[in-house]
């Protein structure tokens, strides 16, 4: 038996035969031309193709994943009609008179090596992006037909890397999982392995194509690949997936069930969500309510600022479906590693410390009222709260505040129906935040603390950054004393006291959060069913 260890992307497990995928390793000779013209019209009319095949995967991702999870493809788009881009090719063609498949590949190892450079995270998964489209035009201009994404079995896909253009494609009943000797955790590829729910591996080194059509097991929690598994390994795995099947049918015996302690201690479990799409997860895995909805996947879905009334009927929708229990809408929260074409952003060394969230919507304030107006009129339809997220003082909550009344006198006056009494909340996802949460509790109706961004604040350890991984420890006593001070500090004031980041739903917290007090803790909708499960075994 054979074990290689990688980095899991999605935990589960999977066993069936490994199948390579893809060859890396394909050579463009260069050639030269007489007729350059001939040449960048080949590269047009490659062009062409490729963004029409790029608009037919993008239908059949928004079909498999979601509109969201299939903007990849519209930036692919985008990319090729960028003017640096391609600008690049036809100035190579026709000043060094060479073929466009060579200009193409030449081109697309220097912007790839560009991106893989930068320092931030994000960026850096971008060179994938570029190598993707640029694989497209060089096999439409030589003649090579696409792969499919078809196989006669089930199996584990083997490759050096996966495009997303090659992810969205595979014939998702005949995947077990994917396995890949490069990739980011940021990735599109990964991303979209994770929401079409298909365990999933990255970082292996690479595995020698001689195992292709070999037996394997992957376990995506451990991040392990066994190739040639022995009779122990096999029997472990039939048993941890039998398991697997068993509680998932087992959770769904909760719903309807209090999260309650045994000894009556209880607490709200309420969903993340990004579209009005999630809330039918959120529905079937009996969320109390949702406890943060991220308002700026309305933005990234568009090619430009979306409208008030487009807002609107995604709050209203939202409202409706959750039938009165609480809809918590965290205002705008774009920058760091949340990026937008249209806002025309600048770039920053450190995002994640720049102009972000709350400091962009204080500066920008017609377009944050005309979220905060949308937000309000949906109000009226449902048990809407509004959350500003990054808040450093109370300052930016009195300007955040005060816009809110702006736009409440202006829906008056149009006559427009809205919630007068509309809870209004922050993040605390700032240290600044949790140290002066005693001067910031009086001034709002409950606290929300976000995790993810609170941890790499205090550890001063972007969590962007893989390498810093073995660093970064979630349960530093730093992060889980601010949370404490943050919970007493809300609660002296009569405030209610929620967590929406990652460590909502560590089932080895959930005990910390309960006798601190927390009183609503707010996870992806798989989680919230194991979650009650966990809460109600407490004592």
């Amino acid at each position: 038996m054979i074990e290689i260890n990688g980095k899991s992307v999605y935990n589960a497990l999977a066993m069936g035969k490994l199948h390579f995928w893809g060859n890396d390793n394909q050579i463009i000779k260069r050639t030269k031309t007489e007729n350059t013209k001939a040449e960048v019209l080949r590269f047009k009319d490659a062009q062409a193709k490729a963004k029409k095949e790029l608009r037919e995967l993008y239908q059949k991702a928004v079909a498999n994943v979601g509109k969201a999870n299939a903007q990849v493809f519209e930036i692919h788009i985008m990319m090729l009609d960028d003017e640096d881009y391609f600008g690049a090719i036809c100035n190579m063609i026709q000043t060094q008179s060479v073929n466009a498949e060579y200009a193409v590949s030449y081109t697309s190892d220097i912007f790839a090596k560009t991106f893989g450079e930068m320092g931030d995270e994000y960026m850096r998964a971008r060179a994938a992006d570029v190598l993707d489209i640029s694989k497209r035009l060089v096999n439409i201009l030589i003649g090579v037909e696409k792969p499919s994404g078809e196989f006669s079995e089930p199996s584990i896909i083997v490759a050096p890397d996966l495009a997303p253009s090659e992810t969205v494609r595979f014939d998702t009943s005949k995947v077990l999982g994917f396995v890949t000797f490069k990739g980011s955790a940021n990735s599109h590829t990964a991303i979209l392995a994770r929401n079409m729910n298909i365990p999933a591996i990255i970082n292996t080194g690479t595995i020698d194509t001689s195992f292709d059509g070999r037996m394997a097991i992957l376990d995506g929690h451990s991040g392990t690949l066994y190739i040639d598994p022995d009779d122990d390994k096999i029997e472990d795995f039939k048993r941890r997936k039998a398991l697997e099947l068993e509680r998932i049918e087992l959770l769904k015996n909760l719903r309807g069930k209090p999260n309650q302690t045994k000894s009556g201690k209880t607490i709200d479990i309420f969903a993340n969500i990004s579209s009005p799409r999630d809330i039918v997860s959120a529905i079937a895995n009996d969320a109390g309510g949702v406890g943060l909805f991220r308002s700026e996947f309305l933005y990234l879905e568009q090619k430009d600022y979306p409208s008030e009334d487009e807002q609107f009927f995604k709050y209203k929708e939202v409202a409706e479906k959750m039938g009165g229990k609480p809809v918590i809408i965290r205002t705008l929260d774009i920058g760091a590693d949340k990026k937008i074409s249209y806002f025309n952003l600048p770039e920053e060394e450190n995002p994640a410390l720049g102009f972000r969230a709350i400091r962009i919507c204080l500066t920008d304030t017609k377009m944050f009222k005309t979220q905060l107006r949308a937000i309000l009129r949906a109000s009226a339809f449902g048990n809407i709260y509004v959350m500003f997220p990054m808040i450093v003082s109370q300052n930016e909550v009195s300007r955040a505040k005060a816009l809110l009344e702006e736009c409440k006198s202006e829906l008056k006056a149009d006559k427009i129906a809205f919630k007068e009494d509309i809870k209004t909340g922050i993040m605390i996802e700032t240290p600044a935040a949790a140290i002066i949460s005693d001067l910031l509790a009086p001034m709002i109706d409950f606290f929300s603390i976000g995790t993810n961004d609170l941890t790499q604040y205090i550890l001063a350890a972007d969590r962007q950054n893989h390498s810093l991984e073995p660093f970064i420890d979630d349960k530093h006593p730093a992060v889980l004393r601010l949370i404490e001070e943050t919970a007493k500090n809300a609660h002296k004031h009569g405030k209610w006291v929620g967590v929406c980041g990652e460590l909502a739903s560590d089932p080895t917290l959930s005990e910390f959060f309960m006798n601190i007090g927390i009183d609503e803790l707010s996870v992806s909708s798989s989680h919230i069913l194991k979650l009650r499960e966990n809460i109600r075994s407490l004592d």
